[in-house]
This record gives structure tokens, sequence and C-alpha cells, in this order.
């Protein structure tokens, strides 16, 4: 079998190891991958951009792939499933209809309360003086939302007027984020934990995967501005059997169900990014149709399932026959970012240490990274690497991940020190 990866960050560096490990596969190829991929058994780059759909499709039909595994999100809402199903190939990942949840927060927003969905109070504008409006009637902190794909970096918590002026100006006045803030999404802000709550989707059926958390502020304590991604650790004590339970009852299912009594067909991954309140009740702050980045390196490395069984069980809409087997160790992956992420960053700076003698329970997972001529690995994006470990419990993970994260050298390299810390004080309370 011969799969196609679309995307060249850690999420897809995860796939492609994963699938790689599968012996139904022959071949993986990476489009267009990063220097961690290249160096995967099995595993071949391919020099195309996955936001190319007809070099992608070119690719797929004179290389004879099986199956092709969307990794980011541009693709999918630009109709990448769509194009590959009408010419015969199976592709993992929604549809450009199907995609709009991620692709528009208002589409999203106004989806969530035609269908009941448990989210919280919001408005749509075009104009910077009607948004203020609602923030001052909805209260501070408010939370501002460009409409459109932003890379993770579109949500600005506004503490004062003067703050939330400035930043709707920036969006829907200066073009901060081109024609993905020419909308925005003012919500209520509620208070608590955000975590992550992956599912794999049919079209009817649902199976959860891993429980996991992400950690989206540059710096410790939640504190700096928002990134793509910094960490994440998988299981998310935050996340109880009560609160899964009403998830998928408040949440996902009618999400799914909603979706199917709009005549919108969802296969792939859904992935709601929650806030868990203080009593332990999920509120739904935004879908991502596709598995997460940097959560799909802790879920993978805890998944002993075969990856394409499951895809094919999506395929042929036979979720409902297919058990998902985890290990029962926890994971957790650290994000080594450029110096000035999520700002303007240097890239080119040479990554030494790569090459540490690491056990088979720890693994790096490169993202912004290239291959240059003399055998080196340089700095190429913002998100590095994630250095993903599991151990016996989060505590043992959490020293697995920054015992070989400090093996690794890069010039102006940051990351955060305290992944996993809300896991064990979760834990810790429960004793």
């Amino acid at each position: 079998m011969r799969v196609l990866i679309a995307g060249g960050g850690g999420r897809e560096h995860a796939l492609a190891w994963s699938a790689s490990r599968s012996p139904q596969v022959k071949e993986v190829f990476v489009a267009p991958g990063n220097a961690g991929t290249a160096l995967e058994p099995k595993v071949k780059n391919v020099a195309t951009s996955p936001d190319d759909i007809d070099s992608m499709l070119g690719f797929a039909l004179q290389n004879a792939i099986d199956f092709t595994i969307v990794g980011p999100e541009q693709p999918l809402t630009m109709g990448i499933a769509d194009v590959f199903k009408s010419n015969h190939l199976p592709c993992f990942g929604p549809n450009a209809a199907a995609s709009q949840l991620e692709g528009s927060k208002s589409f999203t927003k106004d989806f969530a309360s035609r269908h009941g969905i448990a989210t919280a109070q919001y408005g749509t504008f075009e104009k910077v003086e009607p948004a203020l409006d609602c923030i001052r009637q909805l209260g501070l902190p408010a939370v501002i939302k460009a409409d459109g794909l932003a890379a993770g970096k579109g949500v600005i918590i506004a503490e004062s007027i003067e703050q939330a002026r400035s930043t709707l100006v920036s969006m829907l006045q200066d073009g901060k984020f081109g024609s993905s803030g020419k909308k925005v999404v003012v919500e209520q802000f509620i208070e608590g934990e955000e975590a992550s709550y992956i599912c794999l989707v049919d079209g009817q059926d649902i199976v959860a995967l891993a429980t996991s958390q992400d950690h989206k502020a540059a710096f410790d304590g939640d504190r700096g501005p928002n990134t793509g991604g910094m960490g994440a650790y998988s299981p998310a004590p935050v996340i109880d059997d009560k609160t899964e339970r009403q998830i998928l009852s408040e949440i996902i299912e009618p999400t799914v169900n909603g979706l199917a009594q709009e005549g919108i067909d969802y296969t792939g991954f859904l992935y709601a990014g929650l806030m868990i309140d203080s009593g332990g009740k999920a509120h739904l702050l935004e879908f991502n149709c596709r598995l997460g980045d940097p959560e799909a390196q802790p879920i993978l490395m805890r998944l002993k399932t075969d990856l394409i069984d499951i895809v094919r069980a999506v395929r042929d809409r036979e979720l409902r026959s297919i058990e998902i087997e985890w290990t029962p160790k926890a994971a957790l992956g650290v994000v080594a970012a450029a110096n000035g992420y999520p700002g303007q960053y240097r890239s080119g700076e040479t990554i030494t240490g790569l090459d540490f003698d690491a056990s088979e329970d720890v693994k790096v997972f490169h993202a912004g990274t290239k291959a240059m001529d003399d055998g080196s690995v340089a700095v190429s994006g913002g998100r590095i690497l994630c250095v993903t470990a599991l151990g016996d419990g989060i505590a043992q993970a959490q020293s697995n991940a920054y015992q070989a994260i400090s093996q690794i050298a890069i010039d102006g390299m940051h990351y955060r020190t305290d992944i996993g810390a809300k896991a064990m004080g979760h834990l810790q309370s429960k004793q």
C-alpha cells in the first residue's frame, strides 16, 4: 500500500511515522515533508505544496497512491477531499462544505446556535464600533477572533476597551490577517482550562481518540501571545468520565447529527477545542477539521492500533466495528520554537544534538526543519521540533521529554518549561 501525507509539520511527521509502522504500507510520501520525515524508514518527501491541489492530485494519480491523509487545514477548506473523491482516490479528511467548521468561525458559531451546542455568547462584525458595542455588553475580558484561518494566531483576549479597539482596527481596517480578518467574531470570555477532544467520524458514527491538552500561549504560566501550540500531553486529567459524557452528548453528537441534517457529510478527524469551567462543564471554543498539532504527536505515540486500519474503517464507514487500543503510558511533547516566534523569527540556524542516544520511549518529531547539502539540519519554521516521550504517568513522561530536549541546541531556541504541570495538579487534587 502507498500512502500520501499532505503537509510538512510536526503533525505530518507523526502521521508519516505512524503510517510507516504498518505492515500494510510499502511506501509513505510526504508533501512537502521536512528533514525528519526524510529520515524515516519507508518515507520519502515530495516537493509539492499541500495547497497545490492539482499537483497533489497529479502525484497521487501518477504514483498509484492508495490513500491520502490530509494534515493541515488549508487544503481541506480548499476542497482537496472533493477533488480526490471525484477522481476515485480515497482521501482522509472532510470535504469543503464540512471544513467550514474550521474555515469560518462565524459559520461554526451560527451552526452551534442552531443546534443548541454549548458555546459562549457571541456576535459577528465587519465594523469596529458595532463590535465594541458588543464587547461593552458582554463585558471584559473579551475574546476577539479573526473569522478565517490564521494559523492558530487569530485569537486575542482583550483586557480593556482600548486593547479591544486596537485589535479590531488591526484586523478589520489594517488587514493584519488578510481576508481571514475581514470579519471577526466577538465572544464572551469563559473562565476555565482549555482541552482538546479529538474524534474520528465516518459520517454517522463517532469514536473518540485519547484525550489530550494543548498549550497555546507562548510562555510559561499561559502568558504571552497565542501560538500554534507549544506542547501537549495525553491523557488529559481535566476531562474526567462525567465531562467526557457531556462533551459527547452536548457538543460532538449534536454537531455530527446537525451536519447530517443540513446535508453535510463529515468524515475524518473532528477536533473540538474546549474550555472546561470550574464545575467541569465543557464549552466549545472552536472546531478544527484535522488532527491537532502538537496533540498529534503524543496521541500517535500512545496509539497501538494500526493507523491504516483506522483510516480504512472511516473510509468504509465501519467505525463501529473497530476498537482502538492505547498504551496505558502517558505521552508528553514539548515544542522547541525559533527565536522570536510567534512573531518574526529567525531561520537558517543549525540544529545540533539531534543524534543523542534516545530510548524507544522518546521521539523527536520535526516541524520547521530543512535538510542542508552538508548533511546538517537547519531551522526553517517557527515551531522547529516537538520532542515527545512516553512514561509511566505524566510526571515520568515530562521528565523524559525535558531530558531529551536538553540534548538539543539551537541558537535562540525557546520552549515552555511547564508542559504537564496542569495535569499533575489535577492528579494531586484527586488524591
